[in-house]
């Protein structure tokens, strides 16, 4: 289980990303419109600059639903290969099925 403060954080950075997104590409069109001044382009890009850093969503990390985990991400099931496979052996995803050989 991944520490309570880091999937917190995340979930704040998902947050924030989903507040600031129509904002962000926004200003993101004005400052790659090269038939605009190179003044209010600038402008733009100071905006822009001004956002909140964790209102990027570059900054939000890919998280187990389950468990938390950052790592073994599949992105399909929202969820980690551990957690995967104990629903699969519990029997709780259909269709799935644990393989031996």
């Amino acid at each position: 289980m991944a520490k309570k403060s880091a999937v917190e954080r995340n979930l704040k950075r998902q947050r924030l990303s989903e507040k600031y997104s129509a904002k962000r590409a926004a200003l993101k069109a004005i400052a790659r419109d090269t038939s605009k001044p190179v003044e209010e382009r600038f402008g733009a890009q100071l905006k822009l600059a001004d956002l909140p850093r964790n209102s990027a969503p570059t900054r939000v990390r890919n998280r187990c639903l389950i468990t938390g985990r950052p790592r073994a991400y599949y992105r399909k099931l929202k969820m980690s290969r551990i957690a995967l496979r104990q629903l699969a052996s519990h029997g709780l995803i259909p269709g799935m099925v644990k393989s031996s050989w």
